[in-house]
């Protein structure tokens, strides 16, 4: 079945710039009212930091999809899909079953031993000081890496809507962006955050709906009518096939594979996701939290192939290519194609607002970490009042914020699923393994911890540095440089084992042995969560 595919014209896009900034403005008028009330509640650390443990699992739930649906997910994901078919849709996969990991690892015992961030749980039967100064550390960095994605994707989607091509105006979106985060998580902490990331995630996913549906239609709900047009479009049978971007060469296999274990294992090691589960009253709600989240998140990301394929059959590699952003491009150019200036506004103010919730709840994270593991309790030594910790995480927020203004800048054109892959390798790196041994292995010890964390963070952030990804290639962060002497774009295969083995022979080798009852402590808890409610709520 033959279906015409009327051009979509990029430069008639600079026409819809008024209608694009007034849904824009009302979007961020009307969070931002929102945000300033739920702010007038946040009197202790607990409501800045864990929204007063206020939550219901289902409110969190949609929150967590509103966290974890970000701008790789709409815009990278979909553009992914649209150029390589079958190979983009592997990262719809990945991120899906990534939530499997986090439920049944990490989610209920995360919230019976822990209070405000990851490093609550780490350090609480191991060495304080070491422990939290390492997973401050790696929580910043991953966080970092996140924001970079958002960043770009800001860029690329305020960019597109306004007709910016050039570097100097797209810096001035991201710098913009940037500013509006500040405001937000400056004002609201967790509990207006996480109001945004409940109404992103139904706007969000309303919007997807709404274009999957109408992109069905089109094709009679004909599944293999879509597919068609997409191969037919394209001109490329192999759109629907494995191996279009990553089958080419052993190589390319290899760095395959290392995606999948990144995007797996990623989940439940992300700072800002675990965070989420301490602004629920009991396990239970955790575990009903992560439940709901995989119901929207499944949906939305069976949303993507439908885009994807969409966006392909009916926008275009070339078009998508050619547009200001590239790859990410590719949702808001269907969007335009299908409804015109009025649905590509609501969806571009939707993937604004998905941005910003995501840089909110990566920044209030970031701060967390900060002014609770480093400044509360290893500078202050446990001796800082509750207002003063709250100050030292809002001038944090600052400094954060302008450091990912910097980096967006600089990753800039980058495809956002990819830049997210990236930072869930370096969390699986860092993170995952001491989570997994401090809850399941008795004779772990700090010594291993250290390892752990320190040798995972630095062999990823090491093996990136020196990948086609930052040199060597036209798509590099520096293009005119080349020392990318490790040929795999995501460390994942590397660095995860590594740390692995590290955790391991950090403990074996340790000779000074840990408090067994803090280990026991701390077995009774996360398993059975007594003692859990008198450890947080203070």
């Amino acid at each position: 079945m033959t279906f015409m595919v009327p051009a979509v014209n990029v430069a008639d896009l600079k026409e819809t710039t008024l209608l694009n900034m007034g849904i824009f403005a009302l979007f961020v008028a009307i969070t931002m009212i929102i945000v300033i009330k739920a702010s007038k509640n946040n009197k202790t650390a607990a409501d800045y930091y864990a929204a007063g443990r206020s939550f219901t699992g289902s409110q969190n739930g949609t929150a967590i999809a509103g966290d974890y649906l970000s701008a790789a997910s709409f815009l990278g994901i979909t553009g992914a899909i649209a150029i390589n078919g079958y190979d983009g849709f592997m990262y719809s996969i990945g991120f899906l079953v990534a939530w499997l990991v986090a439920l049944l690892l990490v989610a209920e015992l995360l919230r019976n031993t822990g209070k405000f961030t990851m490093a609550d749980v780490l350090s609480f039967r191991l060495k304080q000081r070491p422990v939290r100064i390492a997973a401050a550390i790696s929580t910043l960095v991953v966080c970092f890496f996140y924001l970079l994605a958002q960043m770009a994707g800001a860029g690329t989607l305020i960019s597109l809507l306004l007709g910016i091509s050039d570097w100097g105006g797209q810096a001035l979106v991201i710098v913009v962006v940037g500013a509006l985060m500040i405001m937000y998580v400056l004002i609201g902490g967790m509990k207006g955050t996480t109001w945004v990331q409940i109404i992103k995630a139904v706007l969000l996913i309303a919007g997807a709906a709404v274009m999957t549906f109408w992109v069905l239609a089109i094709y009679g709900f004909n599944l293999s009518d879509l597919l068609g047009g997409a191969v037919e479009t394209s001109g490329n049978p192999n759109i629907l096939n494995p191996g279009l971007q990553y089958g080419k060469s052993e190589v390319s296999k290899i760095d395959f594979m290392s995606l999948g274990l990144a995007l797996v294992l990623g989940t439940a090691a992300l700072p800002h996701v675990l965070m989420r589960f301490y602004t629920v009253p009991t396990a239970k709600e955790a575990r009903k939290s992560v439940v709901w989240s995989i119901w929207l998140i499944g949906l939305f990301y069976l949303f993507t192939l439908v885009l994807g394929f969409g966006a392909a059959a009916l926008v275009g590699a070339d078009t998508i290519k050619g547009a200001p952003g590239g790859v990410n491009s590719a949702a808001p150019l269907l969007a335009f194609h299908l409804g015109g200036p009025l649905l590509l506004g609501f969806i571009s103010a939707v993937a604004f607002a998905t941005i910003l919730a995501v840089v909110a709840g990566l920044t209030i994270t970031a701060a967390a970490s900060f002014a609770h593991d480093i400044y509360a309790s290893v500078i202050a030594k446990g001796k800082a009042d509750a207002a003063t910790e709250v100050k030292v995480a809002r001038r944090t927020v600052v400094v954060i914020g302008l450091l990912a203004i910097v980096g967006g800048i600089f990753a800039n054109g980058q495809n956002v699923a990819f830049l997210v892959a990236l930072a869930f390798a370096v969390a699986a790196s860092a993170n995952l393994p001491t989570i997994v041994y401090s809850l399941y292995w008795r004779k772990f010890t700090t010594q291993g911890a250290i390892w752990s964390m320190y040798g995972g963070l630095g062999s990823a952030i090491i093996l990136i540095a020196l990948s086609p990804v930052v040199s060597g290639a036209k798509t590099s962060m520096i293009p005119g440089a080349n020392f990318a002497i490790f040929p795999l774009s995501n460390p994942g295969i590397v660095s995860i084992p590594l740390a692995f083995l590290l955790g391991w022979l950090g403990s074996v080798l340790d000779k000074r042995l840990e408090d067994t009852t803090k280990q026991a402590e701390m077995e009774v808890r996360s398993l059975t969560g007594v003692g859990a409610e008198k450890a947080t709520d203070h």
